[in-house]
């Protein structure tokens, strides 16, 4: 078997997302690349090294490029291979800025998503009222959204974990048309022959039925049908996340704020609206699904009030 196909069985084991095997499968291929084609099995820290090195100096990638590069080597040689680098990489990293984060206030976010139209104002508002990230709204199934406890559960979120957050009142009834047009879409599907969707974790082998399921299809479907590259079966997906994005852009340049948003930007600002109503940073911690306290804390460097809203002399 060829190498890269060994790959992408491993990473189908282990159920890494298709964007994951992508990035995984390009890194490898330029680390290859970058080394005359050598095999891998023939290569070790020295040549990995001198491979992130080059990112760092010659192409200046970002930090989170050459991680990310770094983490699909390792995977190749722990997951793919079975070597285990015995010695410690010491390469030139790029260096990761430190940034405050760009935060909204109330007025200024609600003018931004006055400016976005039907799924597009429902989705910013759950960005900016659950503290969604992108791709958790974006994949968003059907049963993620629970009226009666008026939450929502984030299924395999960074790092592969789920948790709840708060599903606000004021999107409860531009949600509830939302599910009425992904079944009405859904049904259309199901008598066209088709109606399927991707289920993660090779559900769909285990539950035979379960992929044409109203309450798998997502949220926030895809305006046309399409193959999935794994499968070759045709389905409906997720709607693709750019189209949010151009859709803020958009919107912010209509609202002629001067400020650098971006999707993102929103759950910036929830999270620094919870802070300064007073709540907890713990329970914004576990809102946010943030793995420690301090990436929560960075907030703390924004809020108008607490701990770091350092009143100036002139203003006495």
């Amino acid at each position: 078997m060829k190498l890269l196909d060994q790959v992408r069985d491993v990473i189908i084991r282990k159920h890494y997302s298709i964007r994951t095997e992508q990035a995984y499968i390009s890194w490898i291929k330029n680390f290859i690349g970058y080394h005359n084609m050598r095999h891998p099995r023939d290569m070790g820290v020295k040549e990995i090294e001198s491979f992130l090195t080059h990112l760092a100096r010659e192409r200046y990638v970002a930090s989170s490029t050459q991680n990310q590069a770094f983490n699909a080597i390792l995977f190749l040689y722990r997951d793919v291979l079975g070597i285990k680098l015995e010695e410690s990489i010491n390469a030139s990293r790029a260096k990761k800025p430190v940034r405050v984060p760009r935060v909204l206030t109330h007025e200024e976010a609600s003018l931004v998503i006055s400016n976005l139209t039907d799924t597009f104002k429902t989705m910013a508002n759950l960005l900016y009222g659950s503290g969604l990230r992108l791709m958790e709204c974006i994949r968003l199934r059907v049963f993620d959204i629970d009226f009666g406890m008026d939450q929502i559960i984030v299924r395999n979120g960074k790092g592969m974990k789920d948790r709840s957050t708060m599903l606000p009142k004021n999107i409860i009834p531009s949600l509830r048309a939302q599910l009425k047009l992904v079944e009405a879409l859904h049904e259309k599907d199901v008598m066209n022959g088709f109606g399927h969707v991707y289920l993660p974790y090779a559900l769909d082998k285990k539950y035979k039925n379960a992929n044409r399921e109203l309450k798998w299809q997502y949220v926030f479907p895809a305006s046309h049908l399409s193959v999935d590259p794994r499968s070759g079966r045709t389905m409906r997906h997720h709607i693709d996340e750019s189209y949010l994005q151009k859709a803020v852009k958009i919107a912010a340049k209509k609202a002629n704020i001067q400020k650098h948003i971006g999707c993102h930007t929103f759950r910036h600002s929830f999270a620094t609206r919870l802070l300064e109503n007073g709540y907890d940073i713990r329970t914004v911690q576990e809102l946010l699904g943030h793995k420690d306290v301090s990436t929560t804390m960075i907030y703390t460097h924004v809020m108008k009030k607490g701990a770091f809203a350092v009143k100036s002399p002139i203003d006495d």
